[in-house]
C-alpha cells in the first residue's frame, strides 16, 4: 500500500498543483477539525467507483486518503485497490499526524466529541456500571466488564472495532453533509 508522510503532502500542496485529498473519517469527525484542502468522503458510504468516474483532469494522478490516525485509511485505500484503482495514497498518521506537525487545519467552534473519546466514554460508563451492578445487584452482572474487555482485545488484535462503527453511525455523527460518493463527497 502506497503511502505518504504529512511533510511530503504538505510540499505537495504548497506546490499548488491540483490534489485529490479524501478524509474518510465521520461527518462530526470532519467538521471539528479537518485539512483545508481534504473532501469529505465516510469510509462508511465510499464508493470508490463513483470517485474514480467523477475526478476532474488527468484520472491517473493519485488520491490521498486520511482518517484521524490511518486505519480508516488504509481500509479506504484497499477499496479503491479493489476497485482498480491502484493510484490511492494513505496519508501516514492521518488527520492527527497533520496537527502534531503544525500544519494548518480548519477547526469547527461546536461539535461532537472525536470518535475515540466518545468510545472512551462508553466504555469506561459501561465497565463501571458492570462492576457496580456486580457489586450492589447481582455479582453476574461483572460479565458486562468482562465482555467489554473482550471487546477491546479483539479491538487492539485485528483493528476492528463493532463499538466505534455502532458510534459512529450515531446521528450526532452524521450531522453535517453526505458522504456518499464523489458526486456527494463534500468540502
Amino acid at each position: 500500500m502506497k503511502t505518504i508522510t504529512v511533510q511530503e503532502l504538505q510540499k505537495i500542496l504548497a506546490a499548488g498543483g491540483p490534489v485529490d485529498l479524501i478524509d474518510v473519517r465521520t461527518p462530526a469527525e470532519y467538521a471539528s477539525v479537518h485539512v483545508p484542502e481534504a473532501r469529505l468522503c465516510q469510509l462508511d458510504g465510499l464508493d470508490c467507483g463513483e470517485i474514480i468516474a467523477g475526478r476532474k483532469g488527468d484520472v491517473h494522478t493519485p488520491i490521498y486518503i486520511l482518517c484521524h490516525s490511518g486505519m480508516r485509511a488504509r481500509k479506504a485505500a484497499a477499496k479503491f485497490v479493489a476497485a482498480g484503482f491502484e493510484d490511492a495514497v494513505v496519508v501516514e498518521g492521518g488527520t492527527q499526524a497533520w496537527i502534531d506537525a503544525g500544519l494548518p487545519v480548519e477547526r469547527s467552534a461546536k461539535g461532537a466529541l472525536p470518535l475515540d473519546r466518545q468510545l472512551q466514554l462508553v466504555i469506561g460508563a459501561l465497565v463501571v456500571t458492570g462492576v457496580l451492578l456486580s457489586r450492589f445487584v447481582d455479582p453476574r452482572w461483572i460479565w458486562l466488564s468482562g465482555l467489554v474487555g473482550a471487546g477491546l482485545l479483539m479491538a487492539g488484535a485485528t483493528g476492528f472495532c463493532p463499538m466505534r462503527s455502532l458510534i459512529a453511525l450515531m446521528p450526532w455523527n452524521q450531522k453535517s453533509g453526505c458522504c456518499g460518493g464523489g458526486s456527494c463527497c463534500s468540502r
